[in-house]
């Protein structure tokens, strides 16, 4: 149950972003997981600007925050965010990721910039 009301223009913004079925997996993976953009690009398959570019829209909104591990920068969910119970709610509602992180250990690729 949420416990707090959001407005439904912050609702549909924050819906609006996690339209994106790149961003919205991001948003489960992290929900589990911290994990570094060099994770993501290997994940998606994608390249580093196109994955910063996802990262930084999650973090202008007050999704996702950062947090920096010698020279690498970690991505986790931003359980201060104002409206987090709406988040984590659609986070519930989503089938895992773990594959998907399983997969990248396999490879040898998890956690690769440490």
């Amino acid at each position: 149950m949420i416990k707090q009301n959001i407005e439904m223009d912050q609702a549909a913004a924050v819906l609006k972003l996690l339209g994106d079925k790149t961003r919205l997996t991001m948003m489960r993976i992290l929900a589990d997981h911290d994990c570094c953009v060099c994770e993501f690009v290997a994940i998606f398959d994608a390249s580093q600007p196109a994955i910063s570019q996802h990262i930084r829209k999650l973090k202008d909104a007050g999704l996702v925050k950062e947090s920096r591990r010698g020279q690498w920068i970690f991505y986790s969910l931003n359980r201060q965010y104002e409206h987090f119970d709406f988040i984590q709610l659609l986070m519930d509602a989503l089938p895992s990721q773990e594959e998907k992180l399983t997969e990248l250990e396999k490879q040898g690729k998890r956690i690769s910039c440490e």
